[in-house]
């Protein structure tokens, strides 16, 4: 176990390696596995470790001054989302394998923001490559932050410890059912977008009636004024019909 405090940088290499003893990997499946990285552990000493291992990457480089340099020899700037562009430049070292490297840039209150990003894998633009990237876990985020706003992990507290710990566990629930809502629901649909927290409070939060038959949930009304009422029940079939 890795204390909380301390940097990803520090981490990156014991992390790895205890992954490869929990899931009994071989050097021969190396090759299958990919790692995803964010800034925090993209220094070129860790991705060239990962190389020599073995093992695919996806990666944010850590230096930004090299993402502004690497940023001028840009020749083709291509768009991946409004106030987001993505070009291709040569590698900036030898990283001891055939890799590509990206730079994008974004516009983040009237400033532009730059940043590179290093990828093993053989990809067919480089729209698809920053959606590989943004496939990390990112649990920092999608777990921890979110679970916080969201769920209301950090508002709520028990001074007894084991009420306290059985209320993360219900958190942690709460949580994976959302998630599993999400990709069975609302992918695809006007509230794609919605993180933990607007699903509970602009979808869950709408009224409306169930009705049961033999314990059996078999029927869903909601009030029709309320905003997005009809594409709610398109992703509340959409959610039964896949359970």
């Amino acid at each position: 176990m890795i204390p909380g405090n301390f940097h990803t940088s520090h981490c990156l290499e014991p992390a790895v390696l205890a992954a490869e003893i929990a899931l009994d990997l071989s050097p021969k499946q190396h090759k299958r596995v990919v790692w995803r990285l964010d800034g925090g552990a993209g220094s070129d000493a860790h991705l060239i470790w990962l190389f020599q291992r073995g093992y695919h990457v996806v990666a944010k480089g850590m230096n930004n001054r090299r993402a502004v340099a690497l940023a001028r020899q840009v020749s083709r700037w291509d768009a991946i989302q409004e106030n987001a562009w993505v070009g291709e430049v040569p590698a900036p070292i030898d990283y001891g394998r055939k890799v590509r490297v990206f730079v994008k840039k974004r516009l983040k209150d009237n400033k532009l923001i730059y940043s590179y990003y290093v990828s093993s894998l053989s990809l067919s633009s480089k729209k698809l490559f920053m959606k590989q990237y943004d496939a990390r876990g990112a649990a920092e985020i999608e777990q921890f932050r979110n679970d916080k706003s969201g769920l209301g992990l950090e508002a709520r507290r028990k001074r007894n410890f084991f009420g306290q710990k059985g209320y993360i566990l219900l958190t942690d629930l709460a949580h994976n059912l959302l998630a599993d809502f999400y990709h069975l629901a609302l992918v695809d649909s006007a509230f794609h977008d919605y993180g933990p927290k607007r699903i509970v409070r602009d979808i869950l939060a709408v009224p409306g009636r169930m009705s049961f038959e033999n314990d059996q949930l078999v029927r869903v009304d909601l009030i029709s004024q309320m905003q997005s009422a009809n594409t709610l029940v398109t992703c509340l079939k959409k959610y039964l019909n896949s359970n």
